[in-house]
């Protein structure tokens, strides 16, 4: 089903010389997500959790909300010329009666920085499409010292980049910090997918008083996806972009970014944040 690093050669060059040497690189392979057979978005990602991504994209289009909605989740076979299997295709079959969204590629769903849509036409589609709309309500309450203290502990969990360096991260944690899960790639979006995707498949969605951590800024693409899931928190270690915050602020989601040791900017929700 892929490996998550693989091996490349190197000329590395430190204080004046040079020297060959092996390097462990990340792997990056296409996933084509099919829904009841029919192809529907493809993603660059790191290969693992591979159904988790899949659904939890499903979720974040407002596609899947119950465990049941799900009939099966298969790799396809037949995705090469000699028809073998090269686990970079995933198949989710709803299950009898589950609507099918009328979304192509071309339109590739609204939630892409690149989709076509912007302001409120995108607010307006987030809005619409949650299953988890209890958002606003949610009464979790953070301490700024816990919030402060969980990118070190998203850190130090990552396994896989501190052989390669070159994956984003995502984090589950609660109100008191502590880490439930945590999935790596190359792409911040699919490490998200991945923990919502688990999420669905041990049937704990919607995530209420859940905090999420991003390793790098905060999109409007992450915001939807953790309004999707019901996560009442966002933080980033990074920036927020404009149209995130909007969404943030429609949505009742408490954004965090610049999470730096003890500082950071509350962009939304600063009521949920403690001092």
């Amino acid at each position: 089903m892929g490996r998550v690093t693989e091996r490349r050669r190197v000329v590395r060059i430190r204080n004046g010389g040079a020297g060959v040497r092996p390097d462990t690189l990340v792997a990056e392979e296409p996933l084509e997500i099919r829904l009841n057979g029919k192809p529907l978005a493809i993603t660059m990602r790191t290969p693992g959790d591979d159904f988790a991504l899949a659904v939890g994209f499903l979720v974040s289009e407002g596609v899947l909300a119950a465990a049941s909605d799900v009939q099966a989740v298969t790799y396809c076979e037949g995705a090469t010329e000699d028809g073998s299997n090269t686990y970079n295709v995933v198949n989710v079959q709803l299950a009898a009666g589950v609507p099918v969204p009328d979304i192509t590629l071309e339109r590739n769903v609204y939630t892409t920085s690149s989709c076509g849509l912007c302001g409120k036409a995108s607010l307006d589609a987030v809005r619409t499409a949650t299953r988890f709309p209890g958002i606003a309500a949610d009464p979790v309450r953070v301490p700024a010292e816990v919030l402060s203290a969980m990118p070190d502990r998203l850190r130090a969990a990552q396994k896989v980049f501190d052989r390669t360096g070159g994956l984003h991260a995502a984090g589950l944690f609660t109100a008191q910090g502590e880490l439930l899960d945590l999935r790596e790639d190359v792409g911040r979006h699919n490490a998200v997918d991945k923990i919502v995707g688990r999420a669905y498949q041990s049937g704990r969605l919607p995530l209420a008083g859940a905090v999420l951590l991003v390793s790098g800024r905060a999109s409007f693409e992450l915001v939807q996806k953790a309004v999707m899931a019901g996560i009442p928190v966002l933080a980033a270690v990074s920036a927020p972009s404009s149209l995130a915050v909007d969404l943030a602020l429609e949505s009742g989601m408490t954004l965090v970014g610049f999470l730096r040791g003890r500082d950071m900017n509350i962009y939304a929700g600063e009521e949920r944040i403690t001092l």
